[in-house]
This record gives structure tokens, C-alpha cells and sequence, in this order.
């Protein structure tokens, strides 16, 4: 759902034909029908009107108001970059990035043009849904010790195991956007960049398992991950296709409460609202 300031643009429109028929229609209407009186000084009466009313933000006849790119569907894939696991003796959240993925409902989108006379400069912000999920080794999975320490645990079940790390955030973007028009004006070229602050709903690991019938072991905690988290993200693209990048500029875990990973994220636009 994107929302829009009031469009100027039909009050200004309306202007103009008032301004038309001052000057043009009276001698004509005058001559078809003497009951109508045209107007004797048409430009003393539009003296009396405050036309910086219509134009203080600059007259935009031809245009509609700056609307940006955030509302729609995406879909992408995770990273863990800037690896340190000191302290530990084996890299146990080597995931697997192709199974690692993230979905995005941008669900809400507020537009600010920065132009008088333009509107392909502005801001971008809005309200959206982040699932995020990493895939781990088949039989490795974690635990958050009694002092808040992240450690690997080992499980086996059977050859199909899966096991997986997921998170649930709510996502706020600011995102500074450039549209470049190209050939028809309605078709736009753009790049948008800025920070998404991200807040922790929920998060868990997962096993998936299968004895004499399939099993899953789930453990909800916050496992030491920043309940709050902000990113760098840039956002491209041409009509139909738009790609993006984040990346986190806090770690996926607390200080020493984990090993150091910074979550990096790549992906495509599957639908645009």
C-alpha cells in the first residue's frame, strides 16, 4: 500500500481553464447569448488571486508526484561474511548459502519527493516482514549455554537430516532514490540506497528428522542475537527486474557471546505492489 499526498495537479490544471476562459471565452459566449455578462477587466479580477497558492511547490502540470521502490515481494539469499571463531574449534555455522534464504513482504511504502519541479529525487520508507533462515550442516545445530554462549551441538537422527537457524524480523527502511527516465516517461531506470533498522521478533533452530515417521525438534530463543539490527542495503533496477544488497553493520551475535559473522544479503524482486 503506497501512500500519496494530495494531487495539485488537478487543482492546477483547473487554473489554467479558468485563466482560459477569462481571457478567451467571454466575447464569444457574449455574442451567442446576450443574457451572459463577461467579465469587463478579467485582469484586474485575477489580480485578487493568490496564485502562490498553486505554485509555491512549483507548477507540475505535466507529472505525478515521486513514488519510490520498496512495496512488494523479495526474495534473496544469505551470507555469513567476516568470519572469526576464535575460541571454538570448528566453523560450525558454515551454511549453505543456496539453501540460506530470505523473504521480504514490504507490506507499506511512504514517498518523499525532494524536487519542486522534478520528481525522480526522494526518500523512501516504509514497514515490511523479514524470514530469515540459514541452513546449516545435516547434524549440527546450536545451544546457548547458561552464560548466553553460543556452542554447536551435534545430533544424528538419520542420513535425511536437515537442519536450519530462522529468524523473524520487522523491517524500517530511509533510502535516498535516483530515477532516471528512459524513452517513455513512465519508464524509469533507478537506484536507491540507505539503512534498514530491523527489529527481532522471534527466532529458532530447527531439526527435521525422520524415525518411523517424520519429526521436528524446534527450539525458540533469542540464541545472544541483537534484538535490534541495522544494514546497509542498495536497490536497483529497470521496469520488471530489480535486484538488492544488505549488508549488516552489526554482527549476527552479541560480543562474545558468539563467533563474529556479519549476515549478508542478495536477491531479486519477485512482485512489485
Amino acid at each position: 500500500m503506497k501512500l500519496k499526498t494530495p494531487m495539485k495537479r488537478i487543482v492546477q490544471i483547473q487554473l489554467l481553464l479558468f485563466l482560459f476562459l477569462c481571457f478567451f471565452s467571454p466575447e464569444i459566449k457574449a455574442q451567442e447569448n446576450d443574457s451572459i455578462v463577461p467579465i469587463e477587466n478579467p485582469k484586474r479580477f485575477l489580480r485578487k488571486i493568490d496564485l502562490s497558492e498553486f505554485t509555491h511547490n512549483g507548477l507540475k502540470l505535466w507529472q505525478d508526484d515521486f513514488s519510490g521502490h520498496w512495496v512488494g515481494i523479495d526474495f534473496g539469499f544469505n551470507m555469513l561474511l567476516d568470519e572469526d571463531y576464535s575460541g571454538y574449534e570448528s566453523e560450525f555455522m558454515d551454511n549453505d548459502v543456496f539453501r540460506s534464504n530470505s523473504a521480504y513482504f514490504n507490506f507499506l511504502q511512504q514517498s518523499i519527493g525532494l524536487q519542486k519541479n522534478r520528481n525522480t529525487i526522494g526518500l523512501v520508507t516504509g514497514l515490511g516482514l523479514q524470514l530469515q533462515s540459514y541452513r546449516l550442516d545435516d547434524n549440527t545445530t546450536i545451544i546457548k549455554g547458561n552464560d548466553g554462549v553460543i556452542a554447536p551441538d551435534y545430533l544424528y537422527f538419520n542420513d535425511n537430516q536437515k537442519s536450519k537457524l530462522a529468524i523473524e524480523m520487522i523491517t524500517l527502511p530511509l533510502l535516498l532514490e535516483f530515477q532516471i527516465p528512459i524513452n517513455h516517461y513512465d519508464n524509469r531506470m533507478f537506484i536507491s540506497a540507505g539503512v534498514v533498522g530491523s527489529l527481532r521478533l522471534s527466532g529458532h533452530t530447527k531439526i527435521k528428522y525422520k524415525e518411523e515417521k517424520k519429526e521436528k525438534l524446534k527450539v525458540v530463543d533469542d540464541f545472544s542475537m541483537h534484538r535490534f539490527r541495522y544494514s546497509a542495503m542498495v536497490r536497483t533496477g529497470y521496469r520488471w527486474f530489480n535486484v538488492f544488497a544488505s549488508y549488516d553493520l552489526v554482527p549476527l551475535f552479541k560480543t562474545d557471546k558468539g563467533p563474529e559473522l556479519t549476515p549478508f544479503t542478495f536477491g531479486i524482486t519477485l512482485m512489485r505492489l
